[in-house]
């Protein structure tokens, strides 16, 4: 698959599944804007990236998502694809005292952050008949772990997003999609509050309980969303991709005590 001359911006590209995803673009000879809060991970993605553009940016804000496509456009010229990666994963109970301040945290960060940047976006794709994929999460269809609500509920609102905007947008040419991982190696569980050693223990629990005995890692992620950015997915819009190992058919669960 080429994307020679292709221009996409990549939210939540500093590491983990964003940055695999940023670089496989730029592999592919794409202009690739990297987007996350921090720089000195951003310049490490960066130097595998080509003609990158690095934005230091934080998706909750809103002048921030404004500053992003009109930082891209204005350097590249155009926008053909949006990757809606950026996410937060935060455990906590419906029935916590700051049940409502992490729910507010993770809705604004997976769903409106999302909703924005393809407001802002919409414009630019529908004049290059570009494409969005928003990375979601397989608990969009199967809550695994008692401990976040908030962010299942997050991440089935961003696929039924993602549904509505493909049907509206199918007129002017622009195609929506979602990808659904289940568990990835990444640093989402350090980010939770896990150490080392506990990541390791999680990772290896989750990998027992796969289906296919096994953990996903970053790659696998992104050479998923470059077939469905590509045009040999010309005829897909408004699907959900899952990759998860066969957790949804699985009996995983996954418990943060």
């Amino acid at each position: 698959m080429s994307f020679q001359d292709k221009v996409v911006i990549v939210t939540g590209s500093s590491s983990g599944i964003g940055a695999a995803i940023a670089i496989k673009f730029a592999e592919e000879g794409a202009k690739v804007a990297i987007v996350g809060r921090n720089q000195e991970k951003l310049n490490n993605v960066a130097k595998k990236c080509g003609k990158s553009l690095v934005l230091v940016a934080d998706v909750t804000k809103d002048e921030d998502n404004k500053r992003i496509v009109d930082e891209t456009v204005r350097v590249f010229g155009k926008l053909d694809i949006l990757v809606n990666n950026a996410g937060v994963a935060h455990s906590g109970s419906i029935q916590a005292e700051d049940a409502m301040a992490t729910f507010d945290k993770v809705m604004t960060t997976n769903l409106r952050s999302a909703v924005y940047l393809t407001h802002l976006a919409a414009p630019h794709l529908v004049k290059t008949k570009g494409n969005i994929v928003n990375i979601s999460s397989v608990v969009a269809f199967r809550v695994i772990t008692k401990e976040m609500f908030a962010y299942c509920t997050s991440k089935a609102a961003l696929d039924h997003f993602s549904r509505a905007i493909a049907l509206e947008l199918a007129s002017s040419g622009v195609r929506v999609n979602i990808v659904n991982p289940g568990p990835v190696h990444t640093d989402a569980f350090v980010n939770l509050g896990a150490s080392k050693e506990q990541e390791a223990a999680i990772l290896k629990q989750l990998g027992d309980a796969m289906p296919l005995k096994r953990v996903s890692v970053p790659e696998e992620i992104a050479d998923l969303v470059l077939f469905l950015a590509s045009e040999k997915a010309k005829a897909i819009t408004g699907s959900n991709f899952v990759t998860d190992n066969g957790a949804s058919v699985g009996s995983t669960s996954l418990s943060l005590d």
